[in-house]
């Protein structure tokens, strides 16, 4: 129970979201910049302190056999990270194709506001939804 962030990870922008375990759902927060899949220190620990989350769900790019792709193993080192700088629990969880449904999502959103429009934040609360819907949170292993 409690407060969790999402991640959206790439190398050039990271996208986070917030989302509550007991209405299992998330909405978009911010993307972050980011050089070479690493963010900017301050902003992201500036997120992670306001929110105060329980643990951190980052997405991972599989390949579509399921093994690694070059941005999955850079994800799952961005959650390694993660984990070392704020010593937090760090979730994994799939996210094929999540981008585009964050631009379904813009798309059919009446909303107007930036955050909303933001496509990485917004397929960060995809994953962080996706996650927390999940009847297998509990078998995504911990770092």
């Amino acid at each position: 129970m409690g407060t969790f962030l999402g991640f959206d990870f790439g190398t050039k922008r990271i996208g986070i979201a917030v989302g509550q375990s007991i209405t299992q759902t998330a909405r978009p927060l911010i993307t972050l910049s980011a050089q070479n899949g690493v963010p900017q220190p301050l902003a992201l620990a500036k997120v992670i302190q306001e929110w105060q989350p329980t643990a951190l769900i980052v997405g991972l790019a599989m390949q579509p056999d399921g093994s690694h792709s070059a941005t999955s193993r850079k994800a799952l080192k961005f959650g390694q990270s993660l984990h070392a700088q704020f010593q937090l629990p760090v979730y994994y969880i799939e996210e094929r194709l999540t981008s585009v449904a964050a631009l379904e999502r813009i798309k059919e959103s009446s909303t107007t506001s930036a955050i909303e429009r933001d496509k990485d934040a917004q397929a960060a609360a995809i994953i962080l939804e996706s996650w927390l819907q999940s009847e297998l949170k509990e078998k995504h292993a911990p770092v």
